[in-house]
Order: structure tokens, then C-alpha cells, then sequence
């Protein structure tokens, strides 16, 4: 498939020259209309000078998916405003947290209502329209007064986007990211994934998550192709976790998009759409994944399945995607190729290292900000390399624990290798300081639909299946079964799939600290 002709190296210059040459060419489609490039050009613009005669200097964006996300974020980036997306997903707390350490003086919010608990929190809001064009669907600017005795935070210079990671402990945390960064990002990935003007790209993660942000509105504005962009409910999302399968199906057949971005929990969602409800699909053409690790396989039994599924890696401190596997150079089991903006190295205990692109530092609870140090970014995750060069992830450095015999362990690759099981849907592993390993498990459901203890019996057997293959210190002698899910509902998994460990630990402990004290094989 050819590759979109470059015509720019950012999205607010994409967008002039698509609505110079192809003024009547879509945009972005909504479930009510399509908007053309020449029209987002107008409303982007309008937008701008609200803002500006607004003087807002700390812009947040507080709407769901849509056309209005879309024609804010573009509009402050014209403003030369910093744009602080906030998550939906967050807590009435965390998003407190973010409008305070961030200094907002502007919320753009699409349910002004919503904002009321920061008036109560000492954020007085007066209120004005942003815009009465019908198609941004009652758009507000909301004006934030300072609390009493506090000033700004300062930032680095050169700001432009503050991302808040929802991690996986503690309050979120700011990444402050240049316009030069992301616009790196969004031209490697638009080179890599061949993005053309005939493409149509679903977006099916929140705005606010970086990934989606670049690669479903800047990667795609920049080909000259298609958002489709929708309110998550209408895809069968309904708050932070829950999500029904055949609605999103259902969206998907209907608007055919040839992209889409997800998570590992949607991709598992859509491999078993496929296996058991025999859904197909032949519009699809590049389904990109990340956040969490994938099981051992999955990618190749996705491919199998029909879906063109490539693993990527990045975080926020590197403008999102720094390895990707592509059409012409992919390998199942790893996280691609470093991309042509960045160079990843690995350091001598395995952390990958990332050089080339850079976050300005980050905005925390301690100091203004804290600038990141000289050099490459020390990414936190551990991995190795092949012959050809391709990345593959052993898990997180934080993570691993040293067993009393002095063996390193990392959990991720252990959990990977148990979830990829038929009849496991996750795992968490501990061991640290202890003998031998214990596994809290969350079985599939199909697993507990064979009743009685039938499916303990299955579950036992894939572990030992798992154990055959792991090096002694790694393998599992303990295991119980988890209360409930790892959830982001329950503050149990971050939205894109990565276990909040600290949270599990204190939940389990007690549990955790008898199965060392007794002499029982397996406690449920």
C-alpha cells in the first residue's frame, strides 16, 4: 500500500495543506455527520481565538471522544496554550490532583456540571461558551480561579502538552513534552504503519492516553485520512473497565476503519469475538498494541485469527512509541524494531535505554518540575535484544524480586507465560525474600463454567504445564485464587493493563504470609 505523500511535518500544517488541496475531504466522522478538512480547519480556528481572548496560559481538556476533543487540542496547540488532557478514567481526586499541580486557569469540558467538586475544592469556576457551532455539541470554557495563596508550578520551557501517567502507585504523575518530540513520534509512526489518505482510523482508546492521542488524531491528520472518532460508550465501553464485546464488534463492522490502537485486554477481547462468535473481518489492516506485555503467542494467534495485529513499546518520557513491529519487519514475540527517531540501547544489568527522544522532565509532588538527566532515558524496564535487533521485554526493574536463594525473578514474564493458559485470565506473582513462588490467579470464565472443582483440576494443570518450561527458582509450588479481577474499576490495574502491585500485595498479604507458614499444597 503506498505511503501518503509527506506534506508536513506537524498536524496543525497537515491540516492547512489538506484543506488547501482536498478542502471537501473528510476529516472526521461522528455518529451524527461528517466534517471535512476545510470545516476542522474553521473550527480549529474559531476555537483559537476563544482561547485567546479567553488568555488561558494552562488549558485542560475534560470531554469524552469526539469531534470537540479534537478541535480543542488542535486549537491550544494554535494558541500556543499547554494542554493538560484529562482522563475520564481518573478518580474525582486524581483529577483534583491534576488541575492543581498542573496551575489550569482553563478547563474546555463538554459536562460542565462535572467540575463542580473542584469549586468545592477551592477551584471557583465561572463559565462561558466556547462555541455555538451545533457541531462541537455544547462546548465550554471554564475559567479557574487561583486558590488563595497559591501560584503556578513552574515548568520547563518549551512545554506545550503536560501527559498525566496513571502509574501504578501513588498520584499521577506529569510528563512535560515539547511540540518537536511529539511531532518526531507522530512522523516516525506515520512512515512506519504506511498511513495513506484512504485510511479510517477508529479510535477506541481515550484522547487522553498519549498513544492514541498522536496515533489516531496527529498520525492520521498528517496521512490525510479519517478519524472516526466516537463517545467510548458507543463502542461498549461503560466506565473504566467494562466493555461489551459484540457492541464494539458491531461499531467496528459498521465504520470499517483499516486502523485501530489497543490495549492487550481489548486485542484478547477481539481474539475471542473471533474464536468463539466466528466474527471476521477483512477492512482491517494495521492493529497496533501496547501498554502491557502480550502473552507468549498471542500475537501469532491474532494473526492467525485474521487480525493484522503489531506490538509496539513506549512510554510518555519518550513522546509515546519508540519500537514498533511493521508489515516488513515484524516478529511475534517482541516489541519491534527501534523506530528511525530514536536509539535503544540496553545497559549492563538489561534496562532498556532510550536515546533520541525526550521528554522536558517531570511535574510531581515534590519540586515545580524536575528536569530528566543528561543522556538516554533509563525506561524502568528490563530486555534483550536478538540477533536482528528486535526488543523483547523481561519485565519491569522495580519489579523484580530476589528469592532467599539469591535467584532474580521477574514477575511479568511469569505472569505472561500463566495468562497465556487457557484457563487463566491473569496472574500475579510473588516471591520476594521467600523460597519458592506464589501465584494469585484469576481464572477465565470458560474455566469456571465446567462447575464443581472441575476447573480448579484445570488450572492446577496449567501451571504445572507453565513450571515445565520455567527454570526451577521461577516456577510456581503455591497458588490461590484472587477475590475478584485486577480491574482498573478496583484500582487494581491501571487502564492499560499493567497490575497495580503495591494494592494487590496489601489486599493479599495475610493469605500470602500463610501459605509460607502452612504445609498445604494449594489454599483456594
Amino acid at each position: 500500500m503506498a505511503v501518503a505523500i509527506k506534506t508536513a511535518s506537524d498536524p496543525l500544517s497537515a491540516l492547512a495543506h489538506w484543506a488547501e488541496t482536498r478542502p471537501n475531504g473528510i476529516a472526521v466522522r461522528t455518529e451524527q455527520r461528517t466534517i471535512s478538512y476545510q470545516e476542522l480547519q474553521c473550527l480549529v480556528s474559531d476555537a483559537a481565538a476563544q482561547i485567546n481572548a479567553a488568555s488561558g496560559e494552562r488549558c485542560a481538556i475534560f470531554m469524552d471522544n469526539g469531534l470537540g476533543w479534537i478541535v480543542a487540542d488542535l486549537a491550544l496547540r494554535r494558541t500556543g496554550s499547554i494542554t493538560v488532557p484529562v482522563p475520564g478514567y481518573f478518580s474525582d481526586t486524581q483529577i483534583d490532583h491534576v488541575l492543581r499541580r498542573a496551575g489550569v486557569d482553563l478547563v474546555i469540558t463538554d459536562v460542565p456540571e462535572s467540575l463542580g467538586r473542584s469549586a468545592r475544592r477551592g477551584f471557583p469556576p465561572s463559565q462561558m461558551k466556547l462555541s455555538h457551532d451545533t457541531r462541537l455539541q455544547n462546548m465550554h470554557l471554564l475559567s479557574l480561579e487561583p486558590i488563595a495563596g497559591g501560584s503556578k508550578p513552574s515548568l520547563p520551557t518549551g512545554t506545550c502538552k503536560l501527559t498525566f501517567t496513571s502509574g501504578t502507585t501513588g498520584q499521577p504523575k506529569g510528563v512535560c513534552l515539547s511540540d518537536a518530540v511529539i511531532d518526531q513520534v507522530s512522523e516516525a509512526l506515520l512512515v512506519a504503519t504506511e498511513g495513506n489518505s484512504h485510511d479510517r482510523h477508529l479510535s477506541v482508546l481515550p484522547y487522553p492516553a498519549l498513544l492514541e492521542n498522536i496515533a489516531g488524531i496527529y498520525v492520521t491528520l498528517m496521512a490525510g485520512a479519517e478519524i472516526c472518532s466516537l463517545p467510548l460508550a458507543s463502542l461498549g465501553f461503560a466506565g473504566s473497565s467494562g466493555l461489551q464485546p459484540a457492541q464494539l464488534v458491531a461499531a467496528l463492522d459498521l465504520y470499517r476503519p483499516t486502523s485501530i490502537v489497543t490495549v492487550p485486554q481489548i486485542l484478547q477481547v477481539l481474539m475471542q469475538m473471533s474464536q468463539k462468535a466466528g466474527w471476521r473481518q477483512d477492512y482491517l489492516r494495521h492493529v497496533a498494541v501496547g501498554g502491557a506485555s502480550l502473552p507468549l503467542g498471542a500475537v501469532q494467534m491474532a494473526q492467525e485469527l485474521g487480525l493484522p495485529v503489531y506490538e509496539g513499546y513506549g512510554l510518555s518520557e519518550c513522546g509515546s512509541v519508540v519500537t514498533l513491529n511493521t508489515r516488513t519487519h515484524q516478529r511475534p514475540g517482541s516489541v519491534g524494531r527501534a523506530l528511525p527517531h530514536c536509539c535503544v540501547t540496553l545497559a549492563a544489568d538489561g534496562e532498556v535505554m532510550v536515546a533520541g527522544a525526550q521528554a522536558l522532565g517531570y511535574l510531581d509532588a515534590g519540586d515545580d518540575f524536575s528536569c530528566l538527566p543528561a543522556g538516554p532515558v533509563a525506561t524502568g524496564d528490563l530486555g534483550r535484544f536478538d540477533a536482528d535487533g528486535y526488543l523483547y521485554l523481561l519485565g519491569r526493574k522495580k519489579n523484580m524480586f530476589i528469592t532467599s536463594f539469591g535467584r532474580n525473578v521477574s514477575p511479568e514474564w511469569v505472569e505472561c507465560e500463566l495468562a497465556a493458559m487457557p484457563s487463566i485470565g491473569q496472574a500475579f506473582v510473588f516471591g520476594e525474600a521467600r523460597p519458592w513462588n506464589v501465584a494469585l490467579i484469576v481464572p477465565r470464565a470458560e474455566a469456571q463454567a465446567q462447575g464443581n472443582d472441575a476447573w480448579k483440576d484445570l488450572v492446577a494443570a496449567d501451571i504445572a504445564a507453565v513450571n515445565d518450561r520455567l527454570p526451577d527458582y521461577a516456577r510456581i509450588r503455591r497458588w490461590l485464587i484472587a477475590d475478584q479481577p485486577f480491574l482498573p474499576s478496583n484500582d487494581l490495574l491501571t487502564w492499560n493493563g499493567r497490575l497495580r502491585r503495591r494494592q494487590i500485595t496489601t489486599i493479599y498479604q495475610d493469605r500470602i504470609d500463610r501459605m509460607y507458614e502452612e504445609d498445604l499444597s494449594y489454599v483456594f
